[in-house]
């Protein structure tokens, strides 16, 4: 499981025209689910996602989490992250989990957010999503497991 976390001020993804998340101070994050991946990945990913601290206190270090500034967050399932390119240049998506491993591990895996009582908006997985954000820093970091 791979997750690219975006430091933000707002996010949003739009789906058809209409909005179907939006988040104000936060992450927008970028799941991507392969095909070993299970629960326990999840758990992990959720844990550091959660206590990452990259929020700047009172003197302007990065030493704050989500809960501690009442940040949302904005997760975006995106199976293009196990895009492989060495083979030529259309990437292959192999790597990938099918749709229906990779729905259950993403939903869980907002589920298991929200347990950490922190506000979660998603997008909608499978659909052709519009995402726009504005980057916060820019601080954008890539989590794994």
């Amino acid at each position: 499981m791979k997750i690219v976390v975006q430091r933000v001020k707002n996010a949003q993804v739009e789906v058809e025209g209409k909005i179907v998340g939006n988040i104000q101070k936060g992450f927008l994050v970028l799941l991507g689910v392969t095909h070993e991946d299970t629960q326990e990945e999840a758990d992990y990913l959720v844990k550091k996602l959660c206590k990452l601290r990259v929020f700047t206190d009172e003197n302007d270090k990065m030493n704050l989490a989500l809960k501690d500034v009442g940040g949302e967050l904005l997760i975006v399932s995106q199976f293009t992250l196990y895009a492989d390119c060495t083979g030529g240049n259309r990437p292959s998506f192999t790597e990938a989990a099918k749709p229906e491993q990779a729905n259950e591990l993403y939903e869980y895996f907002c589920s298991e957010c929200e347990k950490n009582d922190i506000h979660v908006e998603k997008g909608i997985f499978g659909a052709d999503m519009k995402v726009s954000l504005l980057n916060d820093g820019p601080v954008t970091i890539i989590l794994e497991k």
